[in-house]
């Protein structure tokens, strides 16, 4: 199965394999206090921005891999350093098989995991759980359409995305990362002019050849921008036409080794420190050219692969990662790939125009029997354009996912306050089988209308149960007057770069002491089981 979901045909030959993949774990971050001390070196402003309006706080994961361990591990003999992760700890090496073991003689390696899981000691294996509201929105009943969507008006409007462009929700301050096969032309072909005249594009990175070069490769990334940033009156309106865009190349087109998984970890740190808001993966792993390093259904639980991981840590970051569920439903193996199946990712499935089960559509449950794929969106006869600007359809999950995650960074626009957890929930309640989920459509096909509908009930239900600060500005005291129903919760304190400051329980006569804090602006979170409020706090 090729991993880029669209239909395409590859001539395989056969190869040896004389060296293995693995990847090396640190046990230690020298330097983690000088980082977390100047969360700047380490992070964007809009990182910060970004964790803070989801009162997540930094942590060991921020902190940059130690490079002199990087080094030691790329000048021992026989190892080839192929890429390096902050948020594992870790760098994925090749070599042969005792030269890799030789490894875990060095003091800072804490265990060496083998790409071939045979040749490892034990496994991994994690489940996880999870959980009708409101009636679809008949689709077929436009109002005014602002955007002359042309053939690809369907798969807009199939979603109720037109609705948000209608109202100027166009994924404007949103930042979207493309992890794919290559970009070529998107600097010269007319499609993607509005990108580039609005500074659309703020940059990218080729982690396969190891250059600034992502002009450059697999058509398949192209293609995939056009379902989302693409322009063309009348003919192709993407479903985030005034979202900004990283394009990073982590897929080799020309081979199949996990060390690409480890390619887009890195690219996926990267966004994140970008202050990158949505992850866009049209990209699934199960069979590599060296079988020892496949996949089984067994491994689809959410946690086994490095790259399924690495979406989870992530999520845990604020971002969304929308990944394409996969090309495989027709086959003997029928279900979804990694990262599809991770925990915290967003599986995207493929529908035909009339919205009925696109058959070559992966299905799920994930093999620890999760919702999957998530939702749908239109896969089959897509409107893309083509690396020389033609547009035309092509067939693949490739393509339902980002038309679903340019709809995702529009929707965000409108729900700004929302946490990347609270967007992905509205999105799936507002899903036509979100009672009743299958293993085809998940939970179906969303409408994005329903779900700011959702979105906007949630947030008179939250105002109406609110905690008073006050004094705000404060000085030496600041006081916490708690709504009916309350009689305790946990406060918790960040400056402007995200770390956190004071963090305490308070009850119902709740008085918090701010002598220690210097003056300035804060940020605070109150939180009571699944209840959470946040703010800013000015101290005199």
């Amino acid at each position: 199965m090729k991993k880029i979901y669209f239909f395409t045909f590859l001539w395989l030959t056969t190869v040896s394999f004389a060296q293995d993949d693995a990847w090396v774990y640190f046990n230690n971050k020298p330097n983690a206090q000088y980082y977390f001390d100047n969360p700047l070196e380490m992070l964007s402003q809009r990182a910060l921005d970004r964790r803070i309006n989801q009162n997540i706080a930094i942590d060991i994961k921020d902190v940059p891999i130690h490079q002199p361990y990087v080094d030691q591990i790329d000048a021992a003999s026989g190892i080839e350093v192929k890429a390096k992760s902050k948020w594992m700890n870790a760098v994925h090496v090749r070599g042969s098989l005792s030269d890799i073991n030789s490894l875990s003689a060095i003091e800072f390696v804490d265990h060496i995991e083998f790409a071939d899981r045979s040749l490892n000691v034990s496994g991994r294996n994690q489940a996880s759980n999870r959980t009708s509201l409101f009636s679809s929105v008949n689709k077929t009943l436009d109002t005014q359409i602002t955007f002359a969507y042309g053939t690809s008006a369907n798969q807009a409007q199939m979603l109720n995305a037109h609705v948000l462009h209608q109202q100027e929700f166009t994924g404007a301050g949103k930042i979207i990362a493309v992890m794919d096969a290559g970009f070529p032309n998107v600097d010269a072909v007319q499609p993607f002019q509005r990108l580039r005249d609005n500074n659309q594009i703020l940059g990218g990175y080729n982690f396969v050849g190891q250059s600034t070069d992502f002009y450059t490769a697999n058509s398949h990334g192209t293609m995939v921008l056009s379902t989302m940033g693409g322009y063309v009156e009348n003919q192709l309106i993407g479903t985030a036409p005034d979202a900004k865009y990283y394009l990073f190349v982590t897929e080799d087109a020309a081979a199949e080794n996990p060390v690409e998984e480890s390619y887009w970890v890195e690219a996926a740190e990267m966004a994140d420190s970008l202050g990158v808001d949505v992850i866009n993966t049209s990209l699934g792993y199960f069979g590599y050219d060296n079988p020892n390093y496949s996949y089984t259904y067994a491994n689809m639980d959410g946690v086994t692969s490095f790259i399924s991981r690495g979406t989870n840590v992530a999520f845990s970051r604020g971002m969304i990662c929308v990944s394409s569920a996969g090309n495989s439903g027709s086959s003997p193996n029928p279900y979804i790939a990694v990262p599809a199946d991770a925990l915290h990712g967003f599986a995207i499935g493929a529908v035909k125009p009339d919205e009925t089960y696109a058959t070559f559509s992966s299905i799920g449950p994930s093999f620890d029997q999760r919702v999957k794929p998530d939702v749908m969106a239109q896969g089959q006869n897509a409107i893309v354009s083509g690396i020389n600007g033609t547009i035309g359809a092509a067939n693949g999950t490739s393509f339902s996912g980002p038309i679903m995650a340019g709809a995702i960074a529009s929707f965000w626009q409108a729900i700004p306050w929302a946490t990347n957890q609270q967007v992905l929930d509205f999105v799936k309640q507002s899903a036509d089988r979100y009672s009743n989920p299958t293993a085809q459509f998940g939970y179906g096909i969303p409408d994005f209308q329903t779900a700011l509908t959702i979105a906007q009930l949630s947030v008179s239900d939250r105002d109406a149960v609110k905690f008073l600060v006050y004094p705000n500005p404060a000085s030496t005291h600041l006081k916490i007057a708690f709504p009916a129903g309350f009689t305790s919760a946990t406060l918790a304190i960040y400056n402007n770069l995200g770390q956190l400051i004071k963090q305490q329980s308070i009850d119902i006569d709740g008085v918090v002491n701010l002598e220690g804090l210097a003056k300035g602006v804060y940020h605070y979170s109150i939180k009571n089981q699944d209840f959470l409020q946040t703010g800013k706090l000015m101290k005199n």
